[in-house]
């Protein structure tokens, strides 16, 4: 994996708004309506090169392909393992959702949310294991190498990782306990993450489940969830044996994108987990309004030796492009606590991780906020290689 050895290095979370057309074919695809198999495919391969080359044009080093073939979490645990079927309609995922805390408290403001926000392409039913799980994806998978391989011509990027689901709190309703559970879906996704080291890509583990500590039993204290997400970590570990740790970034997000979020799990509380995950780098939301203030959490917490962080410098929750010197005062705020090359400058989050014909942030904000983000780098790199 490059530091920011020279200049401080950007990339971003992931994923990508797709073409219209693509999610056209996706929702037929997914509904089970007639679609053209060979213009799918060939769509998807033309929409990871166009995605490729609009990152590198707005300046953005580490790339990736966007996500352009996976439609959410859920369908993609359903047709890259075997064991996991729906379990709801989307309808009662919806109303699963309004009994959060977080829904609860701000009902007006979500049942609007969820109607304009939740409606992806295809059914987007909750996935549950409901059988024994194995990895049946290395048709999907290879596709998405070759796509991302095909679309690196020139000019060619810094350096490219591909994203894949982390094991966590899915559901399970087959096996006895929670721990084999996460132990079997961490063999299984194995399979993947080795596919796409031994392409030469990075892996990102892309984990949404750390920050849902606050969202499990209510009755349990954070000390009793911390140990809970200790389990699937250790899975996640065991899944990533073997591969170097400098092959490996770890994400993790809040689920939401633009809410009120007051019961977001504060970072001081999962530190410790992140940093137990062997990857070299780890990347987290750093740049909106729930989270920026947390950048002090580096005043007394040592970065470990060989690390690289990967703050959000960028929001996935606001169509307000931030100005490059802001960026730059966020950059540099890491890099004066952690040093200039342990800091890589990145998104919250991915700006789509659901595919959706209405994006929260539109995709022309999305390029402004790369090209943004690069400008601030450059103004970064200016104050601290001086």
């Amino acid at each position: 994996m490059k530091r920011s050895a020279n200049r401080i290095l950007t990339t971003h979370a992931g994923s990508l708004p797709r073409p219209k057309d693509l999610l056209e074919l996706m929702d037929a695809k997914l509904w089970g309506r007639p679609y053209d198999q060979g213009a799918y495919a060939k769509r998807i391969q033309d929409a990871v090169a166009e995605m490729v080359r609009k990152q590198i044009e707005c300046g953005v080093d580490i790339v990736t392909d966007g996500e352009q073939s996976k439609p959410s979490f859920n369908a993609y645990l359903i047709e890259r393992l075997t064991g996991f079927e729906p379990v709801a309609t989307s309808e009662e995922r919806v109303a699963a959702r309004m009994k959060t805390d977080e829904a609860r408290a701000f009902p007006e403001y979500y049942e609007k949310y969820f109607a304009e926000h939740m409606c992806g392409v295809g059914p987007n039913r909750p996935a549950a294991c409901t059988g024994p799980i194995a990895y049946q994806g290395q048709e999907a998978v290879r596709a998405d190498i070759d796509n991302l391989k095909a679309a690196l011509n020139d000019p060619s990027p810094e350096e490219v990782f591909m994203p894949a689901v982390a094991p966590g709190f899915f559901s399970n309703q087959y096996y006895r306990s929670e721990e084999e559970f996460q132990y079997a879906l961490a063999e299984a996704l194995r399979e993947e993450y080795l596919a796409i080291v031994d392409a030469g890509f990075i892996l990102q583990i892309d984990d949404p489940s750390l920050t849902r500590l606050y969202r499990t039993e209510a009755s349990l204290t954070v000390a009793e969830r911390v140990r809970d997400a200790e389990i699937y970590i250790a899975a996640l570990n065991h899944a990533l044996r073997g591969i170097p740790a400098e092959k490996i970034r770890y994400h993790t997000c809040y689920g939401i994108n633009e809410g009120p979020r007051i019961f977001d799990i504060p970072m001081k509380n999962i530190i410790g987990l992140m940093l137990k995950v062997n990857a070299q780098a780890i990347s987290f939301e750093a740049a909106n309004p729930r989270h920026e203030h947390e950048w002090r959490i580096w005043e007394d917490t040592k970065l470990p030796a060989g690390r690289i962080l990967i703050p959000g410098v960028i929001t996935h929750c606001s169509n307000i492009v931030e100005h490059s010197e802001l960026v730059a005062e966020r950059i540099c705020r890491y890099a004066e606590l952690v040093g200039r090359e342990n800091v890589i400058a990145g998104s919250d989050c991915g700006f789509s991780s659901q595919a959706t014909f209405t994006p929260e942030i539109h995709p022309t904000v999305v390029w402004a906020k790369f090209k943004a983000m690069a400008e601030g780098a450059e103004i970064a790199t200016k104050q601290l290689w001086s």
